[in-house]
């Protein structure tokens, strides 16, 4: 490994971006940006430059990302880090399944739709006419979301702006083409379309056509660690980066922020599952080759590509979303809540009075997530939460199960034994839903690194410049020499409580 480096990963969340430079380096760091010095694997500083919102809006009943200001912010990201840091590379990072459409002069046709529009209800069905679900997972292996782009695309069938596409650019091959003017599509996030080949790696072109998707509108593939392109000059004026010796290079990176927070899971050997907690929860195990059983289908377990052609095998579970949501909606009854106060008033409620699916498509729309919670208690026959503070411990509990779930599953499903789960994202920040997972699972839960995805980005940029070990396991352990991490063990006299609420949800 060469000397230490600094690079800039921009991750993207469903709520909120930020832009975060990593150093990152062979052996000792001092007193850094975590307090005391590390020895062993190597350096890994984070220090976040640029935080903002990332705020949908609605047109005409169509619920859009505002991709322009998304762009301005990563601008306004690189800029703040080129005032503090002399950086080697840049990579992005986002959520999977959404696109924007280039014309033939490669100018954007529309704002890119929001997975959570209306739009997709009812085309998975419509689909599934002329391809069965069973055909369409033994090729993609993804599970079926409405959402997936292969159901947005059909939506979007006989439309103009699908007539006039001759290039699909999922969200950070989108915001990567602006700062590059090169057109690819990196395998990660490309995974998530449920138009890529789980076994070649290779877009599923045989199911576009049996689809009636435009084939040609898909770009060549590339992979992490693979170099976009470098900042065009007008980008680089715009980003303060105009001054460096060399134009600065682009990186691709695990583009979807799973593939990137998996690859800091900071797991020691392949026993472990890891809760990907954020907005959505990925609960899962990394494998070297998919799982494309009718088994795993009816499971509705995906099989993501990952980092080094690993596949993260996961389901996908609906995550701190409900809680988002609930306190939006209390913050607009004029009842705010403070997150910290919240939690430590769900942990006073007693255990399991109150559980739901949270993966039931009910929660997934925008809206009254309180009183939605409130009717699914009662739909179940149970007495209904009162107030912030019970409505959070009914989510926390009920997120716990239906991690439980997974891990018991994706356990029988690959054949695979668990000893430890990696929590990481922002839920690694929640000791409470810790604690309840390790409780849940009857396993220790190690949690951290909440910075996980942009860590992954980071490691992935760096290894390609020679400043980051080689395999994920030697990143992995870089992350564990460099990260906080805290350890819950599971309360074994709740295991029969436990068990009884996963019966009474069954």
């Amino acid at each position: 490994m060469s000397g230490p480096v600094a690079v800039a990963a921009a991750d993207l969340g469903a709520s909120g971006g930020r832009v975060i430079v990593g150093r990152v380096g062979a052996g000792h760091h001092g007193a850094g940006h975590h307090g005391a010095g590390h020895h062993g694997a190597g350096r890994l500083d984070l220090h976040e430059v640029h935080r903002f919102p990332n705020t949908p809006v609605t047109a005409l009943r169509t619920l859009h990302w505002d991709i322009l200001a998304l762009h301005d912010s990563v601008l306004a990201g690189l800029r703040a880090a080129a005032r503090d840091f002399d950086l080697a590379s840049v990579g992005i990072d986002t959520w999977g399944v959404d696109f924007g459409l280039l014309d033939s002069a490669g100018s954007l046709l529309g704002n890119p739709v929001h997975y959570r529009d209306a739009r997709t209800a009812g085309v998975a069905e419509r689909v599934q006419a002329a391809l069965t679900a069973d055909e369409l997972y033994e090729v993609t292996g993804i599970q079926r979301l409405p959402f997936n782009t292969i159901f947005q695309l059909a939506a979007m069938a006989g439309s103009p702006q699908l007539s006039a596409a001759r290039t699909l650019l999922l969200i950070p091959d989108l915001l990567g083409y602006w700062l590059t003017g090169e057109i690819g599509a990196e395998l990660t996030n490309a995974s998530t379309t449920q138009l890529l080949d789980a076994r070649t790696r290779a877009w599923a072109t045989p199911l576009m056509e049996r689809t009636g998707l435009p084939a040609g509108i898909f770009p060549p593939l590339r992979r992490p660690g693979d170099r976009i392109g470098y900042l065009l000059p007008a980008v680089a004026r715009a980003a303060g980066l105009a001054g460096l010796a060399a134009p600065l290079p682009v990186m691709a990176v695990g583009s979807h922020d799973t593939a990137s927070a998996v690859a800091a899971v900071p797991a020691r050997g392949a026993s472990f599952a890891y809760v990907s907690c954020g907005t959505w929860s990925l609960v899962g195990m990394e494998l070297a080759e998919p799982v494309l059983t009718t088994a795993s289908r009816r499971a509705n377990f995906t099989n993501e590509v990952g980092i080094d052609g690993t596949i993260r095998y996961l389901r996908n579970v609906m995550g701190l979303w409900l809680l988002q949501e609930s306190s939006r909606a209390w913050a607009a009854t004029g009842l705010p809540v403070d997150q910290d106060e919240l939690a430590a008033q769900a942990a006073r409620v007693p255990p399991l009075r109150f559980v739901i699916d949270p993966d039931d498509p009910e929660f997934l729309a925008p809206g009254d997530m309180p009183a939605r919670i409130t009717a699914a208690c009662r739909a179940l026959g149970q007495a209904p939460p009162e107030g912030p503070a019970q409505i959070a411990r009914c989510i926390l509990d009920s997120l716990a199960l239906a991690y439980r779930r997974a891990i018991i599953e994706v356990q029988e499903l690959s054949g695979r034994h668990v000893d430890t789960v990696h929590v990481v994202g922002g839920g690694a920040r929640n000791p409470l839903l810790c604690q309840l997972t390790a409780d849940a699972c009857g396993l220790p839960v190690v949690a951290g690194p909440a910075e996980a995805t942009a860590i992954g980005n980071i490691l992935v940029q760096a290894r390609a410049l020679g400043a980051a070990p080689g395999d994920l396991d030697g990143m992995r352990a870089l992350v564990r020499d460099a990260q906080p991490l805290r350890r819950f063990e599971p309360a074994a006299a709740d295991a029969p409580l436990w068990r009884a609420a996963a019966a009474r949800l069954r």
